[in-house]
């Protein structure tokens, strides 16, 4: 399983294609050898393919609004095909689909046809949770049970989120567990809990997230990508905290 680096981690460092194009370059300097794009700057398909091959990255996973997917599917595609990212991910669901089973159905009926689009021009949609996935329905499933109910592996993989599962109480193993075979991409995100019992982001093996027992959860799933990524780092450089969390991992034997 490779680890790569979540530029939303760093956006603020790639809203001009500049300081993008040294973005990829501190980041392959770290040891990274794959990224997920998001949060950046606009750019074109041909300007990432040869930033990537500059630096000796690939990409393999994009966070897409919602109305790009559904509406331009196809070009979609053929700007990811041009640097080489099969994935395509939903970052978010859009808060008016959110709240009850009727509209998170509404999400699904709007999605399915992007995504079996997506999936016949040879690329693959991926969804990425938050906390309110996991809240109740009122048939007992979790919002994130309905999802992953509703399609099937090959229509619709998961980029599960870490730190997102645990925030929303459950246990990250056992979901990884549970979604083996749909989770081809993960995100590796910790949190630690301050003295007045506020959760927030924080590098990966500094929080109270059971890496070794997720590692232990991966294997076997057919997951291939880990992405490291903390949205706030709270007054750290973010680079050091993709630096902090990548060494951390390699300490466990990954790459």
């Amino acid at each position: 399983m490779k680890i790569g680096a979540q530029l939303y981690t760093v956006r603020d460092a790639c809203q001009t294609l500049d300081r993008f194009a040294d973005t990829l370059a501190r980041v392959a300097d770290m040891g990274y050898t794959t990224v997920q794009i998001s949060g950046t700057c606009d750019y074109e398909g041909d300007w990432l393919a040869e930033q990537l091959k500059k630096n000796g990255l690939t990409c393999c996973l994009t966070h897409i609004e919602l109305p790009e997917i559904t509406d331009t599917t196809d070009a979609l595609v053929q700007k990811h095909n041009t640097f080489g990212c099969s994935c395509i991910g939903i970052g978010y669901m859009p808060h008016e689909f959110r709240g009850s089973v009727e509209s998170v159905t509404r999400f699904c009926d709007i999605v399915a046809p992007a995504a079996a689009r997506i999936r016949e021009l040879g690329s693959y949609l991926m969804y990425h949770n938050h906390a309110f996935e996991y809240e109740k329905t009122p048939d007992g499933r979790t919002y994130m049970e309905m999802l992953s109910d509703r399609f099937a592996p090959e229509e619709l993989g998961f980029t599960l989120d870490t730190y997102w599962v645990q925030y929303g109480g459950y246990d990250p193993a056992a979901e990884i567990r549970r979604l083996s075979g749909k989770i081809p991409c993960v995100h590796f995100k910790d949190m630690e809990i301050l003295p007045d019992g506020e959760k927030r982001y924080c590098p990966v093996g500094s929080g109270v997230l059971d890496f070794d027992g997720i590692l232990a959860a991966l294997e076997g799933t057919g997951c291939r990508t880990a992405f490291v990524e903390q949205d706030e780092c709270f007054g750290a450089d973010p680079f050091d905290c993709l630096k902090q969390s990548l060494a951390y991992l390699k300490s466990l034997g990954l790459n």
